[in-house]
C-alpha cells in the first residue's frame, strides 16, 4: 500500500482539462507511482454544495489512513473551506494548497452556498495538521479583492502571491508548472512558485 495519496479537486466549470495543470500534476504523480484520486465532481457547471461535499468526504476515505495531501483550485478552496466546518477528525488531512480561491463578488449568486462562513479560521486548523498554504495572484480576475487579503490572513495560511498570474489556470499559462509538483512531492513551493515553467 502506498505510504501517502493525493487527492486533487478542481473548480467551477472544470471538465478536467488535459490543458490544466492539475490534469498534468495527476499525470506527472501517477507516472511516479504515487496513488492519486482526481474526480470529476458532480455537475461542475451547476455545481451542488452538498454533492460536492459528499463526494469529496468519499475520495478521502478511500485514501485511508495513509498521508493525505489535498491541492485545491478556485471554487474547491471553498468547498474546501464549507466542508472543513463540519468535519471529523477522520476527514483531517495531513497538507493542503489552496490555489486561487474566487471573490464571492466574483461568483453567481447560486453558488452562494459555497460562500465562506464566520469561524473558516478554526475549522480550517482542525482540518489540516500542517499549516495550510494559499498560493494567489496580484490580478487574479476571479478575486478583484485580493486572496491575499481576504483569504490568508484572516485564515491563518501561508500565503504565496504571484505576480501577474491571473487565474494560475491553463488560459494563464499553467498548464505544466513544476512548483506545484515540488510542493506535492516535497512540500515546498522551491524558490520560483511565480512561473508556469520553473
Amino acid at each position: 500500500m502506498a505510504d501517502r495519496g493525493f487527492l486533487i479537486l478542481h473548480g467551477w466549470q472544470n471538465h478536467r482539462p488535459p490543458v490544466h495543470w492539475q490534469y498534468w500534476l495527476a499525470d506527472r504523480l501517477r507516472r511516479r507511482g504515487e496513488l492519486v484520486l482526481y474526480p470529476q465532481l458532480p455537475a461542475p457547471d451547476e455545481p451542488v454544495l452538498e454533492d460536492w461535499v459528499a463526494l469529496l468526504r468519499a475520495e478521502l476515505a478511500m485514501l485511508g489512513g495513509r498521508e493525505r495531501v489535498v491541492i485545491c483550485h478556485s471554487l474547491s478552496c471553498l468547498l474546501w473551506l464549507r466542508h472543513a466546518a463540519t468535519a471529523g477528525p477522520e476527514h483531517t488531512v495531513d497538507r493542503l494548497l489552496l490555489v486561487c480561491p474566487p471573490g464571492t463578488s466574483s461568483l453567481p449568486q447560486e453558488l452562494g452556498g459555497f460562500f465562506p462562513a464566520p469561524g473558516d479560521r478554526e475549522a480550517l486548523a482542525r482540518s489540516v495538521r500542517r499549516r495550510p498554504e494559499l498560493v494567489c495572484t496580484d490580478a487574479d480576475p476571479w478575486c478583484r479583492e485580493g486572496a491575499a487579503a481576504l483569504y490568508g490572513e484572516p485564515l491563518g495560511t501561508e500565503v504565496h502571491v504571484v505576480e501577474r498570474g491571473g487565474h494560475l489556470a491553463a488560459d494563464d499559462g499553467y498548464g505544466p508548472w513544476p512548483a506545484v509538483e515540488r510542493w506535492a512531492l516535497h512540500g515546498s513551493l522551491g524558490p520560483a512558485p511565480v512561473a508556469a515553467l520553473v
